[in-house]
């Protein structure tokens, strides 16, 4: 019997434990910390070995293969000793790809890979195409296979992810946009970083399409790095290829197989032009898919985003308030402050990935009115704006930024929670900070009437 062991306990890991469980492999899972207890049911309903607050080395080892959580780096020791001892090591979505027989849209990005991924399954959805979510959202890939399969998988995949790939080929690959992000995990290049997201096309060939910001320099830098056999579908915001995809400010215009598809952005539910960059690449991946056009144009008209995206979470005495805890890089706080017009009350701050905070610089002289630092070590993010924006303050509780904000904000403005950091200092992820602040709002309100 083939023996597996895994490797942190999160979704990723329990969804590939239940696979192997299901294939009949023997099973071992260890996680460093403490494994929440409904995962300790899942575990235990299914006769799966497992330990947390340890690793017990020699039996991790013993293992034929090893599966590591994707917020797992290849350089952690034990990993490393796998690899020494000859154990293959690889993730939970190259293990699913394994047993899954349905083709893959995989898309990636420093931003706007979720929005895209979940607007490309609802458009195959819309369109009756059997199809699944999967990889960075949602629910597990491999827990998905173990009660069954799709003709089509819509993934989204981070950096870390497709480090864990080998034989995972995408039958369509879309790559956003490449900015710095998570460089202490490529030490601290952003050569090194490219190259990881551009190894998402490393085992496609002339039978699978590619498609990607045609403006982004970091991709045509990665194109560079590596040769392409896959069919290309530039999508940009400055001129029509064919086989592309094209925004002119008013309208859509993207070139398939069977001509060219034109939707007037008023029929389009996202706003902004990030957002159709977004909008461009679901359309051309969900026509390769086999989607039509009316149930296209049908899909874009009723999709929603994800929460924590610019979520309008509420008004209060005539001041908006916009939730976007999932920007948690630099790039996509400049998104949301561009999509907002001034006088903007800005909440940022949490654990710096290596920020360059002068790249925001156009998008907050003259446009925040009061910047809100909300983290332990808020040193960094106020000496980069001093002087910048008229006014800076510092908290570490949600609910203390929220008044802040509502003591500043007059009648028009807008609070914008866009942290351009990740949330683990003082939050257990982006969903937790951007749910205390919707319920920050909530009480405000209710205190207000």
């Amino acid at each position: 019997m083939k023996r597996i062991s895994i490797i942190g306990a999160g979704e990723s890991g329990i969804g590939a434990a239940l696979l192997a469980k299901s294939l009949g492999y023997e099973v071992f899972v260890s996680d460093s910390g403490s494994i929440a207890d409904s995962r300790k049911i899942q575990l235990a309903s299914q006769e799966i070995d497992f330990e947390e607050g340890t690793h017990t080395v020699d039996r991790i080892l013993a293992a034929d293969e090893l599966i590591k959580s994707p917020g797992i780096s290849f350089e952690n020791a034990l990993v490393k000793k796998a690899v020494g001892a000859g154990i293959p090591v690889i993730d939970e979505l190259e293990f699913a790809c394994r047993h899954s027989k349905g083709k893959i849209i995989a898309i990636t990005g420093t931003n706007g890979k979720t929005t895209t991924t979940l607007l490309t399954y609802h458009l195959l959805k819309a369109a009756g195409i059997d199809a699944g979510l999967a990889g960075n959202v949602g629910q597990s890939w491999a827990a998905q296979l173990v009660d069954g399969d799709h003709a089509w998988w819509v993934l989204e995949v981070s950096s870390f992810q497709i480090d864990g790939f080998k034989n995972l080929k995408p039958d369509v690959a879309i790559i956003m946009n490449i900015t710095p992000d998570h460089l202490d995990r490529y030490q601290y290049s952003l050569d090194n970083y490219i190259q990881s997201k551009m190894n998402l096309l490393q085992n496609m060939d002339a039978e699978g399409d590619f498609i990607y910001y045609q403006e982004d320099e970091n991709i045509q830098k990665g194109l560079n790095m590596q040769s392409l056999s896959a069919k290309v579908h530039p999508i940009s915001l400055s001129q029509l290829a064919d086989a592309g995809g094209f925004f002119d400010g008013n309208a859509i215009y993207v070139r398939h197989t069977a001509g060219e598809l034109q939707i007037a952005k008023e029929d389009v539910a996202l706003k902004g032009n990030h957002n159709m960059l977004n909008v461009m690449s679901a359309i051309q991946a969900a026509l390769i898919a086999g989607a039509d056009e009316v149930a296209l144009k049908a899909g874009l008209k009723d999709f929603k985003n994800a929460a924590h995206r610019m979520e309008h979470s509420g008004e209060v005495d005539g001041v908006v308030y916009i939730n976007d805890s999932k920007g948690t890089n630099v790039d996509a706080t400049a998104y949301a402050l561009a999509a907002y017009p001034a006088p903007l009350v800005w909440i940022a701050g949490g654990v710096d990935k290596g920020n360059d905070y002068t790249q925001l610089y156009p998008f907050v002289r003259d446009h925040v009115k009061l910047l809100i630092c909300l983290g332990k070590d808020n040193e960094k993010l106020k000496s980069a704006f001093a002087g910048i924006v008229p006014e800076i303050a510092e908290t570490q509780h949600m609910v203390e930024a929220v008044k802040l904000a509502q003591q500043k904000a007059e009648l028009g403005d807008i609070v914008l929670l866009s942290p351009a950091c990740a949330s683990f200092d003082l939050f257990k992820n982006y969903e937790d900070r951007g749910e205390q602040f919707k319920q920050a709002v909530k009480k405000l309100k209710i205190e207000r009437e």
